[in-house]
């Protein structure tokens, strides 16, 4: 007699939806990683700047103001802050939503 090769194995239709829900599972969420991506970028150049500006002294920040090379309008200030905010998570949630994209489709090739 041959080996019974379906036992200890469900029937084809559970295998089926234990695939698609591990699928479901491992799939990122890439705009939810483009929101925190961008809030964790934003923020980060927000309290940096804000921090310096408070700080205050003769010369505020001059190695963050060379931020302004690559982001127009921002400067060492509350309002550059914001500029800089607005930049940082535009920028942040671009990398995570790549992030996103490119481990999601890792996951469907997989499959």
């Amino acid at each position: 007699m041959p080996p019974d090769r379906t036992a200890g194995r469900p029937p084809s239709g559970e295998d089926a939806t234990e695939r698609e829900l591990r699928a479901a599972v491992l799939r990122l969420n890439a705009r939810a990683w483009g929101i925190a991506g961008g809030l964790i970028l934003g923020l980060g150049l927000f309290l940096a700047t804000n921090f310096l500006v408070v700080k205050g002294g003769p010369v505020v920040g001059p190695h963050l103001g060379l931020l302004g090379v690559y982001l127009p309008g921002y400067r060492v200030t509350f309002v550059g802050s914001l500029v800089g905010f607005a930049y940082m998570f535009v920028i942040g949630y671009v990398l995570g939503r790549t992030v996103g994209a490119v481990y999601n489709t890792l996951v469907d090739h997989r499959r």
